[in-house]
C-alpha cells in the first residue's frame, strides 16, 4: 500500500503490483527499468506478503544479478509498513546514500506505535493473547484495544481503557475496516497527538490481524527534518564486503555483518632461565 506523499519534497512510490500473476519477463523488464533510473531499490514488504509474491521478489533478483535491490519486511503491522514505506519516500530527496537509507528502516521502526481495534482476538496469533481474552472475543459486541508493536498490549475496550503510547509528539493515521468505534480516535486524544489522518485499510491487515473487523492505527514522526535528524545522528560505518555506507550491523543490500573485530594474540609468557 503506497500512502500519499506526506509533503511536496516526498519522493513517488513505485508499486510493484501482482508480482505473481504476471509474466516473469514483463515483470522483470519493470523491475530493470526501475533499477536503471533510480539506481538502487528498496523494497519494502509487509510479514503477511503471501509466499508467492517473495519467491517471485528472489526470482527476479536473482535473474538481474543485482545487489542493488534490497529486501526489507519489517515486524510491522501492514499499516505500520505503509508509513514506514513513507518514511524512506520522504527522506529519499535528502543527502543520504543508498545504504544509508536502505538501513535507516531498522531505525525508525523503534519510533513507530502501531496497532489496532478488534472486534475479535480469536485468530489473533501475532500478539500474545490471553485466555480470557480468547474466551470474551466470543461475547458479541466485545472489543479489543491491541498494540503490536514496539511493545505488545492488549485491554477490552471500555472508557477507561489505554495503551502505552509515545513519549514524543506523533500523528495518527487510522485505517477503517469492517468495526464501527471512535475508539482509536480517543486514543489518539490520550496520546496528545498532533493531528489524526485517515487512509484505507490495507490488503494485507485482514490476514495480518485475523479478522476484517478492525480499525487500525499507527503514531508515527511525520516532521521530515526530524527523521533526517534520527538518521543522520547514528554512527555509520562501511560495509566490508560491497563499500556501502551502511547504520547498524547488517547491511541491507548484501546482508554483510561486520567481521569479527581482531585481537592481538596473548603475550607470550617469559621462559624461567635459571640466572647465570
Amino acid at each position: 500500500m503506497a500512502l500519499p506523499a506526506q509533503d511536496e519534497r516526498t519522493m513517488p512510490a513505485v508499486v510493484l503490483r501482482d508480482l505473481d500473476q504476471r509474466p516473469l519477463d514483463q515483470v522483470l523488464t519493470e523491475l530493470h527499468t526501475c533499477l536503471e533510473q533510480y539506481g538502487y531499490l528498496v523494497v519494502v514488504c509487509s510479514t503477511a506478503t503471501p509466499e508467492p509474491v517473495l519467491r517471485r521478489l528472489h526470482t527476479l533478483r536473482s535473474l538481474l544479478e543485482s545487489d542493488r535491490i534490497a529486501f526489507f519486511r519489517p515486524e510491522l503491522p501492514p499499516l505500520g509498513v505503509a508509513v514506514l514505506a513513507r518514511q524512506l519516500r520522504q527522506l529519499a530527496s535528502c543527502d543520504l546514500s543508498p545504504g544509508v537509507l536502505a538501513s535507516a528502516g531498522r531505525l525508525l521502526t523503534h519510533y513507530l506505535h502501531a496497532g489496532a481495534v478488534l472486534g475479535s482476538v480469536a485468530r489473533l496469533d501475532r500478539v500474545p493473547v490471553g485466555l480470557k481474552a480468547h474466551a470474551k472475543s466470543w461475547v458479541l459486541g466485545s472489543q479489543f484495544a491491541v498494540l503490536a508493536h514496539p511493545e505488545p498490549q492488549l485491554v477490552r475496550v471500555g472508557p477507561d481503557a489505554t495503551l502505552k503510547g509515545p513519549e514524543f509528539g506523533t500523528w495518527m493515521l487510522v485505517a477503517k475496516g469492517q468495526l464501527q468505534s471512535e475508539w482509536a480516535a480517543g486514543l489518539g486524544t490520550r496520546w496528545n497527538a498532533h493531528g489524526l489522518r485517515e487512509t484505507p485499510l490495507p490488503a494485507e491487515s485482514p490476514v495480518w490481524w485475523g479478522t476484517g473487523r478492525m480499525i487500525e492505527f499507527c503514531g508515527y514522526l511525520a516532521d521530515l527534518s526530524v527523521l533526517y535528524q534520527l538518521v543522520t545522528s547514528v554512527r555509520q560505518s562501511t560495509c566490508h564486503w560491497c563499500g556501502l555506507d551502511v547504520i547498524g550491523d547488517r547491511c541491507v543490500f548484501c546482508s554483510a555483518t561486520p567481521p569479527p573485530a581482531h585481537e592481538p594474540p596473548a603475550p607470550r609468557a617469559l621462559d624461567q632461565r635459571a640466572p647465570v
